[in-house]
């Protein structure tokens, strides 16, 4: 068999795709499978999470056409391979399972569980947990090596990184078949180690944890932190108003899930500030108030524009970000080039962290990271081995 023929038999292996959770991220992955050719059924216990979910589709799809990305043929089309079903029974003809559900491993296993009864012997489930251990999820299965983690970021249709994350117990044949049918869907994939938050939710952590810092420590305000990310660092939306998008609650929780998931490491820190945002229900945009105010007549706050204080804030965030990067690279979480891939195409980050290090050099890199540790003295500010080893040996990532 040639390497074409081996592709086209990957390609016609996944033809029906099982999804399940008719949320914002199930429905998303629906449309992206659909829009690739497979039939797909998409399942929710709740019929009005399924009408939500055909009604927001229409919409979207609507959209494309005024913006001319589609026709009228290939709605018809896209709409056509999309079922919406509320029997985890229907799933059974399916090739390959998402589960897109709430971030509870009880529940992802019961459901697990169940599905494996219903389908063929060489279907792969797999989870879109953003944080759960992969390992953990396909222990409730009678067949574990066919569990693979397939995490998509929102909105799915936009974004172009998927996640896959290999078990210790999946299988390699469930691995290449789970990689190959995510680039048949036209999405850019790196595949990580099954430790918490995967790349971009471990990595991107000092994003949030470091500029909240900032602010506990009374050296900025939000609108200021943001404004210095932004026009410093080139990134498209702060730390605040990324969680505000977000959501406080989501955000923190995920914070929170990395931080006890490794251990307690003070580097993966939650921020008492998070937590009082989330526990007053200012959850940001989704409840009108945030870090920001959302409501009608509210008036934006201004930054403090000072650029000494804004590169003293990026200059900061930005190498915990790298020193992130580094240790991920270091503990083998995955290839340089997925970790930069991960964070420029999962997170729209300006640059790749690894040639974000390069460029402003390794030792400028260890020294920061040093001088944050000498006034600190936490463990949080532990400059990567891997960091210090590359300075010493005067070489880069790429």
């Amino acid at each position: 068999m040639t390497n074409k023929d081996s592709i086209n038999n990957h390609q016609s292996s996944i033809k029906t795709v099982g999804i399940i959770g008719g949320g914002t991220m199930g429905s998303g992955i629906a449309q992206v499978a659909a829009t690739a050719g497979c039939h797909v059924k998409l399942f929710d216990t709740k019929l009005e999470a399924l009408d939500k979910a055909k009604a927001s589709l229409e919409k979207i799809l609507n959209r494309l056409i005024e913006k001319g990305r589609i026709d009228g043929p290939e709605k018809s089309r896209i709409q056509g391979n999309i079922q919406y079903v509320n029997s985890l029974k229907e799933l059974g003809d399916s090739n390959l399972t998402i589960e897109a559900i709430i971030e509870n491993l009880d529940i992802k296993q019961k459901v697990f569980s169940e599905l494996e009864s219903y389908v063929s012997e060489d279907c792969i489930i797999a989870s879109n947990t953003s944080s759960l251990s992969i390992a953990s999820i396909a222990s409730s299965l009678k067949k574990p090596e066919r569990c693979v983690g397939i995490h998509f970021f929102n909105p799915a249709p936009l974004m172009k990184l998927v996640e896959v994350i290999p078990a210790i117990q999946t299988s390699e044949e469930v691995l290449n078949r789970s990689v190959q049918t995510i680039k048949d869907w036209g999405k850019v994939v790196a595949v990580a180690k099954d430790t918490p938050g995967f790349i971009v939710n471990r990595v991107a952590r000092p994003f949030y944890g470091e500029s909240l810092r900032i602010y506990e420590e009374g050296l900025a305000d939000f609108v200021t932190i943001d404004w210095a990310l932004k026009s410093k660092g080139g990134f498209r939306m702060g730390p605040f108003e990324l969680m505000d998008f977000i959501g406080n609650d989501v955000n923190y929780t995920v914070t929170e899930t990395v931080f006890t998931s490794f251990y307690f490491d003070p580097r993966y820190k939650p921020a008492f500030t998070q937590k009082r945002f989330s526990e007053a229900g200012y959850l940001g945009r989704k409840s009108g108030k945030g870090y920001y105010d959302y409501s009608e007549n509210a008036v934006k706050p201004l930054p403090k524009e000072d650029s000494e204080l804004a590169n003293s804030i990026f200059d900061r965030v930005l190498v915990m970000l790298i020193n992130e990067a580094a240790d991920a690279l270091f503990l083998n979480i995955a290839s340089a080039e997925d970790i930069d891939s991960a964070m420029t195409k999962g997170v729209n980050y300006p640059k790749g962290l690894l040639a974000w290090a390069d460029e402003k050099g390794i030792d400028w890199c260890v020294s920061k990271l040093d001088a944050l540790y000498g006034e600190y003295h936490e463990d949080r500010y532990r400059c990567s081995p891997l960091l210090r080893k590359m300075n010493r040996d005067n070489k880069n990532f790429f």
